[in-house]
Order: C-alpha cells, then sequence, then structure tokens
C-alpha cells in the first residue's frame, strides 16, 4: 500500500481506480501503492447512463473488495467521447472523488514530436508513458484492440509516431458481414497454418496474418528508423496474437494501466 501524508501529519491508505474506456471494454484496475490489485472488464455501452455505471462500478469493484472508502482517487483514459464525463460523474456518485482526465492541459512526461498533439488518443499516450516508466527505449508499443496501434518512441523517449490498422476482430466482423457464406467465428489459433475446412480456414487468415502484419510493421519500422527497437505489446488480443510473432516481443496486458497510475502521480499533490 501506499501511504500519503495528510494535512494533520498523520498517514492515510491509499487506493487509486485508473480506467481505460476503449471502444469494445472499458478496463478498471485499482492500485494500491505500486501493487495493482484487481484488473476488471466491462462492455463499453455509450447509451448508458452514469447512475447506471455507478451502479456497474460499484457491483464490479465490490467483487474485488473495494469498497467506497477504499477509493481515495481516480484517472481515466478514454477514446469514446461520450463516456468520459459520464464515467467522471459515476466515479464521483460512487467514491465521491474527482477523477483526473488524460488530456490537453495534463501532465505527462511525455514529448509528442508529430503534427498535431492534441489530436494523439489518451490510450496512446498512456502505453507509450508506461512504457517510458518500465521499460527501455527505442521501442515499439503494439497496442493490440479494436484497432491495432504500433507506436514508436525515440531514444530519448520521445512519442514520433503510430501505424494505425484495423483490429483482428474487425477482420473478422468484416469476412462475417461483407460475405454470404462466411460464418462469425472466435479467436482461436488453427494446429496448422493451411485449413480443411471454413473455420481453420478463417481462423488461420486472420490470426496468423495478423501475426505476419506484426512481424512485418516491425522490420519497416527498424529499417526505416536505421536501429533496432525493444518490442512491447498490450491490449485484450495481444495474446491471442503475439505469441504466433517470430519476434522476441514482451507481453504487459496492463501496460496502459500502469501508465494510468504514474500520470496521475505526476498530477497529484
Amino acid at each position: 500500500m501506499l501511504f500519503v501524508p495528510t494535512q494533520g501529519g498523520g498517514m492515510e491508505i491509499f487506493m487509486l481506480l485508473a480506467v481505460d474506456i476503449g471502444n469494445t471494454h472499458i478496463v478498471l484496475g485499482g492500485f494500491e501503492g505500486e501493487k495493482l490489485r484487481f484488473v476488471s472488464r466491462i462492455s463499453t455501452n455509450a447509451h448508458k447512463t452514469s447512475d447506471e455505471y455507478a451502479s456497474k462500478l460499484q457491483a464490479v469493484l465490490e467483487l474485488h473488495g473495494a469498497t467506497e472508502e477504499a477509493i481515495t482517487g481516480a484517472i481515466i483514459s478514454s477514446v469514446v467521447p461520450p463516456l468520459t464525463s459520464i464515467m467522471k460523474d459515476a466515479i464521483s456518485l460512487v467514491y465521491n472523488v474527482d477523477s483526473f482526465i488524460v488530456g490537453p492541459g495534463i501532465k505527462t512526461g511525455l514529448n509528442l514530436l508529430v503534427d498535431n498533439p492534441a489530436a494523439v488518443g489518451s490510450d496512446l499516450i498512456c502505453a507509450c508513458v508506461g512504457t517510458k516508466e518500465f521499460y527501455s527505449y527505442p521501442s515499439v508499443i503494439i497496442d493490440m484492440g479494436t484497432a491495432t496501434k504500433m507506436m514508436i518512441l525515440d531514444k530519448n523517449g520521445a512519442f514520433i509516431g503510430v501505424t494505425i490498422s484495423p483490429g483482428a476482430e474487425i477482420a473478422i466482423k468484416a469476412l462475417a458481414g461483407g460475405t454470404a457464406q462466411l460464418p462469425q467465428i472466435d479467436l482461436t489459433a488453427p494446429a496448422v497454418l493451411l485449413g480443411k475446412n471454413t473455420i481453420e480456414c478463417m481462423r488461420s487468415g486472420v490470426i496468423f496474418g495478423n501475426a505476419c502484419m506484426v512481424d512485418g510493421m516491425i522490420d519497416r519500422l527498424e529499417a526505416e528508423l536505421g536501429t533496432p527497437l525493444d518490442k512491447i505489446a498490450t491490449g485484450g488480443l495481444s495474446n491471442v496474437i503475439i505469441p504466433h510473432c517470430t519476434h522476441d516481443i514482451i507481453m504487459d496486458d496492463n501496460l496502459v494501466l500502469k501508465g494510468l497510475r504514474v500520470i496521475y502521480l505526476k498530477n497529484c499533490k
């Protein structure tokens, strides 16, 4: 646990709620000091109200032993703008804390060397902050969610750009929705590359195809930059795709949550 001084000179227990709002899932992480005590995922639904999310937060976090009194700080990263203020209000309603929002004006310690720094997604910033804090650079950070993002930190730890491509689940939905005979399937790797039935063929193409894309993009990025890159992967689909890559890639499922905690501490006095 992290103990912080109070105005009266005593010490109080501090638990931080880190919230990563993505297009498909909302990831909740509870930190006691540096220790990530729990991670929970709920579905993203932009039509829910702050009251509905407050109820969901309370129920989910109580499953992990986080009572209303336990949460004393919160920070939110969101790529779904309509949900940002709704989640902020929900957290305030349940835990009576004012959440930090990752966005323009917040301290991150990350230099953004791109055309429009304000347009860089908060999830990308958090992943890069987490990488800068816990890993080495220059590096490529592969975030595999609804979209597959590959961010670059240069030798000074500055963010210098990103590539964005459709994620594996989008590919599956496009195949099933755009064809007459291909079904909706789950993402389970087949035993062999060359499928013998429709489902195995689709799984092979999407899973191994995405793995080859990641490997190929890493090769091109290293060639363009003229330097080897450390490789870190995160995101909900990384566990499905990255094991089939040929490059040596570090897996960190909670990289964005870790980055959120680092940013919170930079802004919390």
